[in-house]
């Protein structure tokens, strides 16, 4: 049954994940945060591949946004192939990596400490590589993670960002509101059976978009990762200014969309964004928890907890998660186990 693979029960375990990290780890981000103001630090450069890049693109938004940071994804290659490092300035570099193992973004860590610079890795591995380069370990606090699509770990690198947002800010109102999330987490995933109803209407897709922006933005592309990696499917993401400036051309009449569009400051042009789509005959599966929004919807996913925007990413993420597994389950693949990949990745 579905509900005995590791998967299932490790999407179901990340409200507790959450609450163990936020508990766990308060002191360590407090620290880290601490070094970050005494330095006056101007900008953070991010390492990561895969899930990791997508927490770091979380981590543009809300740092950007919340502490005034500007952040900026590293491009490991220039570090290993090229061997042309840049010089970092006065930047925090962190290292995102589960395993903490891949040696491209430990090359990354590796080089800001010879240059001097504060590092910081947040990993589920606090002994691995990636730790051993890092002035401060973030321990993601999550378990042994064995399904090879990463779960419990990704929302616990977004708590990990969020968390030191709201240390570098010293804002208690945010953290308060960031320890009442266990319980929206879990709210949100009681859409289970809704999705795993749905699920099996889209076994023969071979081609989808997930489109969000903003704070979401990440959230659009892990969903689009999940579904890749689970049901084999040609799945791409875009922000929806980006996909109104050429990709709206491949919409016709039943073309799957998903739409990750819960309550924030992008209500109002993601209404118009999905009206666009529904005129040129899209199938539209939206992720909101606005009554108007999801009566645009072909297939409404509403999230029951309405949330600031800047915490939607952590329940937005979890009916993605759902979906790329039950439809996987629909097309009796190994949800464990997807073809081709397994848990740990290392390149150069």
């Amino acid at each position: 049954m579905i509900t005995d693979s590791h998967l299932f029960k490790e999407i179901n375990e990340q409200p507790a994940v959450i609450g163990r990290f936020l508990q766990e780890q308060n002191s360590t981000v407090k620290k880290l945060a601490d070094a970050i103001n005494a330095q006056e630090i101007s900008h953070v450069v991010i390492a990561g591949r895969g899930t990791s890049d997508n927490a770091g693109r979380y981590a543009k938004y809300l740092l950007g946004a919340h502490n005034g940071l500007t952040v900026a994804l590293a491009t490991p290659s220039l570090f290993t192939l090229y061997k042309q490092p840049p010089k970092f300035g006065n930047a925090l570099v962190l290292g995102i990596s589960q395993s903490g193992q891949s040696p491209d973004i430990v090359s990354v860590l590796s080089e800001a400490r010879k240059q001097g610079k504060l590092t910081a890795a947040i990993t589920n591995e606090p002994n691995s590589p990636l730790a051993a380069e890092a002035d401060f370990v973030i321990d993601l606090c999550a378990g042994d993670e064995f399904a090879v699509a990463a779960t419990k770990t990704y929302t616990s690198e977004l708590a990990a960002v969020a968390l030191l947002s709201c240390h570098l800010a010293n804002d208690s109102a945010k953290l308060e509101m960031l320890n009442q999330l266990s319980d929206a987490m879990e709210q949100t995933l009681a859409l289970a059976e809704t999705v795993s109803t749905y699920a099996p209407r889209f076994r023969y897709m071979e081609h989808c978009v997930v489109i969000g922006r903003g704070f979401n933005y990440g959230t659009a592309f892990e969903i689009a990762l999940k579904m890749k990696e689970l049901t084999y499917t040609i799945v791409e993401p875009y922000s929806s200014a980006d996909f109104l400036h050429g990709p709206l051309a491949m919409i016709q009449n039943g073309f799957p969309a998903i739409l990750v569009a819960p309550s924030g400051m992008l209500t109002g042009d993601f209404k118009e964004f999905a009206a666009t789509l529904n005129e040129r005959g899209a199938e539209t599966i939206i992720i909101s928890d606005d009554a108007e929004m999801l009566e645009l919807a072909r297939i409404p996913l509403r999230l029951p907890a309405a949330l600031p925007e800047w915490l939607s990413p952590f329940t937005a993420i979890l009916p993605g998660q759902l979906l790329a597994l039950y439809l996987a389950h629909a097309r009796d693949y190994d949800v464990d186990t997807p073809r081709n990949i397994k848990k740990v990745t290392e390149t150069v």
